[in-house]
This record gives C-alpha cells, sequence and structure tokens, in this order.
C-alpha cells in the first residue's frame, strides 16, 4: 500500500513537471516564430542587464559551456556584444545591442500571450512563486 503523503508528493512532481513542459513548449512556440531557438529565447529573457557567462548561465541553469554556444549564435546575429568587464579584467559581460534589446521586447511580449501562468490570478503567481523560492534550492 502507497504512504499518502510520498502519493502526494509524487503528484505534486507530477504537477510541477507538466506545468514546467507546458512553459517549456510556450517558450519554443514563441522562439520560433521570431527565428530563435527556445535556448537563446531564454538567454534573451534572462538577460535583464549588463552580466557575466556566468550569471548567464545561472539563470538558464545551465553549464556556461552552455550557454557560451547560445551567446555566440546570438553574438554571430548581432543581439549582443560581449565587452570587458569593470572590475575583473578576466570576465567579459553580455550586454544587449539596441537590435538585441527590441528582439527581447518582442519576445517579452509574445511570451506574455496565453502563458500557461496567465490562467492564474496575479495574487495566485505570487503565492506559487512565494512556494517555490521556499522549495527550490539554490546555490
Amino acid at each position: 500500500m502507497t504512504n499518502p503523503e510520498s502519493q502526494a508528493e509524487r503528484e505534486l512532481c507530477g504537477l510541477v513537471n507538466g506545468m514546467a513542459c507546458q512553459i517549456a513548449e510556450h517558450v519554443r512556440g514563441r522562439a520560433l516564430r521570431l527565428g530563435l531557438t527556445a535556448p537563446q529565447a531564454t538567454a534573451l529573457r534572462e538577460l535583464t542587464g549588463p552580466m557575466t557567462m556566468r550569471e548567464l548561465a545561472e539563470r538558464m541553469s545551465c553549464e556556461p559551456s552552455n550557454a557560451t554556444f547560445v551567446v555566440d549564435k546570438l553574438e554571430k546575429r548581432e543581439l549582443l556584444e560581449r565587452r570587458p568587464h569593470p572590475t575583473d579584467r578576466r570576465a567579459k559581460r553580455l550586454v544587449l545591442t539596441p537590435r538585441g534589446t527590441a528582439l527581447r521586447e518582442q519576445l517579452l511580449e509574445l511570451l506574455g500571450e496565453d502563458s500557461p501562468l496567465a490562467r492564474l490570478t496575479q495574487e495566485e503567481r505570487a503565492t506559487l512563486q512565494r512556494l517555490l523560492e521556499r522549495a527550490v534550492i539554490r546555490p
């Protein structure tokens, strides 16, 4: 017989995974409309200002080498630039170009359309965010 607590946890994990899959599919579909891959769209979404490759990789939940591959593609499209870090000579900062900023704005607008999270009220989204922040362990 299954422990009710473990069954509830399994169901909750299934719901979280299902939500993550719906969000990933939503991002993928919106990215395609702009000629981007899902990882490129994720990078643009997370580039809220100048940041290092390591910071971007952390926000994208991937290894820095994977983020480098994505950034290389975005840089070839002249959507971002690598610039010297103001305080760390070894590091570069990623900065959106005007084209990259415009595309990011388009992307954010598209991501807001029919988002899986749009079914929730603003209060429900805030509650979900607080709960997930408590549950997710960040380094």
